[in-house]
């Protein structure tokens, strides 16, 4: 096998969620790059909202999902923390694929400070660059990713 057709198969698509009540960003990124991109924001709910994930995941084929679970500042858990979590194990349960947690604190607020035009989207990349970012620190030091939570 050639060193392309090995770095090839090594990589790894990643899809990742900021999830809301109204509506879910989500962004993408792979092992190779460790840079997400914004993808789209699902305005949808209910069975309507988990066809359009399926969607993505039958086109990206993803390894793994990424979810932020927001968090009040001082760390203490909220409704919403509840929610985002209920998310994960569904989008776990309905595709069978690994579910990572990342703190979302924040990411909206980078996501304005960037200028992002679509916030939603840009928060989902956002949460998935941290998870690269974790990966690669724990490359560097062998720990286990800071904020990574497995639903």
């Amino acid at each position: 096998m050639s060193a392309a057709a090995f770095t090839s198969a090594a990589v790894q698509t990643y899809l990742a969620f900021d999830y809301g009540l109204k509506r879910v960003g989500v962004a993408c990124g792979n092992s190779q790059t460790r840079q997400a991109q914004p993808l789209q924001t699902i305005a949808a709910e209910g069975a309507q909202r988990f066809e359009r994930i399926a969607q993505l995941v039958a086109e990206w084929q993803p390894a793994a999902l990424v979810i932020g679970v927001p968090f009040h500042p001082d760390g203490a858990e909220h409704d919403n923390t509840a929610r985002a979590r209920k998310f994960g194990r569904q989008l776990c349960g309905r595709f069978h694929l690994p579910v990572h947690e990342v703190d979302e604190r924040y990411s909206t607020t980078q996501a304005i400070a960037q200028g992002a035009r679509d916030l939603d989207a840009a928060s989902a990349a956002i949460l998935l660059q941290q998870y690269f970012d974790a990966l690669g620190a724990a490359d560097t030091n062998g720990a286990v990713p800071p904020n990574e939570r497995p639903a």
